[in-house]
């Protein structure tokens, strides 16, 4: 019936075992040998990574609702992409805080206000690492981006229509961008 939770103990896999088989700085896959609810083994590959932030920042401009981007080459890909700022959490720090912290470092701006408005599994077949995305608004400007070493990011500012309308094209390459603007959707959507 619907909108009554069913049980479904009857799809859960309950994990034997686990032995890691790889790391590097930015994850570590291991297998796990999993038993099926019909009391069958098998070992399924896991990359683990550490959770990370998306942030959506929103700034009002004389052209309108406006996002604040970050355009950078992408290696996996090996191409550019225009996409929200974010990176992965700093050990044991709180979320709300890392999301305005990769704000700042990469776009140079700050918010006077920010709150999670989602959270995705970016691939739950195969990863076990959680993205977590954050609606930026009322931005103020920093003097300047505080990059790492090995970052180089150009920042834009991009009308929101023009993001919906290359969704899925370059340079609107990132998957999850799609799942984040979403996300701001409902948001907005929720307020009116």
């Amino acid at each position: 019936m619907y909108g009554i939770p069913m049980k479904n103990d009857h799809l859960i896999w309950h994990e034997e075992s686990r032995r890691e088989v790889y790391r590097s700085r930015v994850l570590s896959v291991r297998d796990t040998t999993c038993r099926s609810p019909a009391g069958t083994s098998g070992v399924f590959t896991i990359i683990d990574a550490s959770d990370w932030a998306i942030v959506v920042p929103v700034i009002e401009t004389e052209r309108g609702k406006e996002f604040v981007m970050v355009r950078q080459w992408r290696h996996g890909s090996r191409e550019l992409s225009l996409e929200f700022p974010g990176g992965v959490f700093e050990p044991g720090e709180d979320p709300l805080e890392a999301a305005a912290r990769e704000l700042r470092e990469e776009t140079a701006y700050a918010p006077n206000t920010i709150r999670k408005i989602g959270e995705f599994s970016p691939n739950p077949a195969i990863m076990a690492n959680h993205v977590h995305i954050f609606l930026a608004e009322d931005l103020r400007p920093l003097d300047k981006q505080d990059l790492d070493d090995d970052e180089y990011v150009d920042v834009e500012l991009v009308p929101v229509r023009e993001v919906f309308l290359g969704l899925g094209r370059p340079p609107y390459v990132h998957a999850l961008m799609g799942s984040a603007y979403c996300l701001y959707l409902q948001a907005a959507e929720a307020t009116g």
